[in-house]
C-alpha cells in the first residue's frame, strides 16, 4: 500500500508537470520578482491557513466519532468502521460535483461574473442533489449485501444494520455541505469556510456531548449527522454575500 501511494503521488506530480510545459516553455515563471510577490504570498498564505483550519476542525470530528464510538465497545466500533465506507463512497460521488463548482465558481467570480456563478452553483448542485438522492436508494436498496461484503462478523453486520437508516440520510443531508465547500474553496472565500466549520464542530460536540449518554451509539450517528446540516446551513446563510462580492 505504502508503495503503490508513493508511485500514485510522483505520477500525480509528473502528469501535473507535463501538463505546465507550455508555462515553463514561457519566461514568467522565471521573472522572480512576480513569482515572489509579496501580497500574493500572503493572500495565499492566509487561504492555506484558513482551510488548513477547516481541515483540522473536520478531522477532529472524524477522529472524535472514532475514539467515542470505540468506548461503547468492539463490535460497535467496527460496525461504524464498516459504516464509514459508505460516507467515503458518498464522497467519491459528490466531489466530482464539488469539484467542477470549484472550478466555474472560480472563473466566474475573478471575471465577476454574478449570473454565470449563479447558474454554475444551481447546475452543479442540483445534479449533485440528484446524485445523493441515487446514493440514498441503492444504500436503503443494497446496504444490507455491502455491508456483507465489507464485514464477516455476524455480530458486526447486525449491529451495522440498526445504523444503516442514518447512512441512507447522509448523502441527502451532507449534499449542501460537500456543494458549498466546492462553491466557497472556487472563490476563495476561506474565511467563511473556516468559520461555518468552526460552527459545526461546536454543534457536532454539543449534540455529542448531550446525546451519547443517554442513546449510545443513536446519539452518535445523530450528531454527526447534525454538523453535516449545520455546515450545510451556515454555508449558505453566507452565499448571498458570496454572489455580491462577484461584482
Amino acid at each position: 500500500v505504502a508503495i503503490a501511494t508513493f508511485l500514485a503521488e510522483w505520477s500525480g506530480a509528473a502528469l501535473g508537470l507535463w501538463f505546465c510545459r507550455a508555462a515553463f516553455a514561457g519566461v514568467a515563471w522565471r521573472d522572480w520578482a512576480q513569482v515572489f510577490d509579496g501580497p500574493r504570498w500572503s493572500r495565499m498564505m492566509k487561504v492555506n491557513t484558513d482551510i488548513l483550519i477547516r481541515s483540522l476542525l473536520l478531522q477532529a470530528i472524524f477522529v472524535s466519532f472514532l475514539f467515542m464510538g470505540s468506548g461503547l465497545g468492539d463490535v460497535t466500533l467496527a460496525a461504524n468502521q464498516v459504516l464509514l465506507q459508505f460516507l467515503m463512497i458518498t464522497s467519491y460521488g459528490l466531489d466530482g460535483f464539488a469539484f467542477a463548482a470549484e472550478a466555474i465558481i472560480g472563473r466566474a467570480y475573478g471575471a465577476g461574473q454574478r449570473d454565470v456563478l449563479r447558474r454554475g452553483a444551481v447546475l452543479t448542485s442540483g445534479w449533485a442533489l440528484l446524485v445523493s438522492l441515487l446514493l440514498a436508494v441503492v444504500f436503503a436498496a443494497f446496504g444490507g449485501a455491502i455491508i456483507d461484503l465489507m464485514a464477516k462478523a455476524p455480530e458486526v453486520r447486525d449491529l451495522a444494520r440498526v445504523y444503516l437508516a442514518y447512512l441512507v440520510a447522509a448523502p441527502i443531508l451532507g449534499c449542501a455541505a460537500y456543494m458549498l465547500d466546492g462553491i466557497f474553496i472556487g472563490a476563495t472565500r476561506s474565511r467563511d469556510m473556516r468559520n461555518m466549520m468552526l460552527v459545526s464542530f461546536l454543534f457536532y460536540v454539543a449534540v455529542a456531548l448531550l446525546l451519547v449518554p443517554s442513546m449510545g451509539n443513536h446519539g452518535l450517528w445523530i450528531s454527526l449527522l447534525v454538523s453535516f446540516v449545520v455546515r450545510g446551513i451556515t454555508l449558505g446563510l453566507r452565499y448571498p454575500a458570496l454572489e455580491r462580492a462577484a461584482g
